[in-house]
């Protein structure tokens, strides 16, 4: 997906349409306290320490570097920065983007 570096788009702080500068922001990541195999909430389980078997925690088996990772490509946001008032807005919808902004 090529993106071009600039754009005419509505600047909600102008309340105008402006030029902005088209920049690739990454997704960021936050791993979930309450999901079901999150670590927080298998400690307060009283997993995860303590003598016997690990289970899931224990010593694994090594994998090959393809099986790790399926994904090919990163899911990207796109930052908008107007030229005439310097502000930036976030447009929170992630793609993804082999090919990053056009040269």
């Amino acid at each position: 997906m090529k993106i071009p570096k600039t754009t005419n788009r509505y600047c909600p702080y102008c309340r105008k349409k402006t030029e902005q500068k088209i920049k690739l922001v990454g997704t960021g990541f936050q791993r979930g306290t309450l999901t079901r195999g999150s670590k927080s909430r298998s400690r307060l389980r009283g997993l995860n320490r303590g003598m016997g078997n690990k289970g899931k925690w224990g010593s694994k088996p090594a994998q090959t570097k393809h099986k790790r990772k399926s994904k090919t490509t990163k899911k990207t946001n796109i930052m908008y920065t107007c030229k005439v008032c310097k502000k930036s807005k976030y447009q929170k919808k992630g793609k993804r983007a082999g090919k990053q902004i056009q040269e």
